[in-house]
């Protein structure tokens, strides 16, 4: 009778240990944040500004562009690890959007940003970093 005892009690310790994990694990996994990354055109190197929010299901947020101009971000979703959202630009007097996917990985966003300009698409792998408070 002890023996079963025993047992149902490491049991229910490892299912609590298991349920403690995996809160921890659902509140690390939180894209709410300041981002950061860097991109190369023209050999010109640009700082990007990714803030997100995540509130409930509902992810939103902000990317900052040149001179700290701040455009709302588009069809943002965060789902199993996943963050997905678009920027809409305008340039020109031309808009252009371009759709991230990504994977965040604890204090890093890693996917890929999809841009369609002139009727073709573009992909680059892209990777960025949370900012410490």
């Amino acid at each position: 009778m002890k023996r079963f005892a025993l047992v149902g009690f490491t049991l229910t310790c490892t299912a609590l240990v298991g349920l403690a994990q995996a809160a921890d694990d659902k509140a690390k996994a939180d894209p709410t944040g300041t981002w950061k990354w860097s991109t190369t055109f023209n050999n010109q190197a640009r700082e990007t500004t990714l803030k997100l929010k995540l509130e409930g299901d509902k992810l939103m947020g902000v990317v900052l562009g040149r001179d700290n101009a701040e455009t709302k971000i588009d069809d943002a979703a965060f789902k199993d690890g996943t963050v997905s959202f678009a920027v809409t630009r305008e340039r020109n007097g031309q808009k252009f959007t371009t759709k991230y996917k990504d994977k965040l990985d604890a204090d890093t966003i890693k996917g890929t940003a999809d841009s369609e300009r002139d009727g073709q698409t573009r992909s680059r792998e892209w990777e960025a970093k949370r900012e410490k408070k």
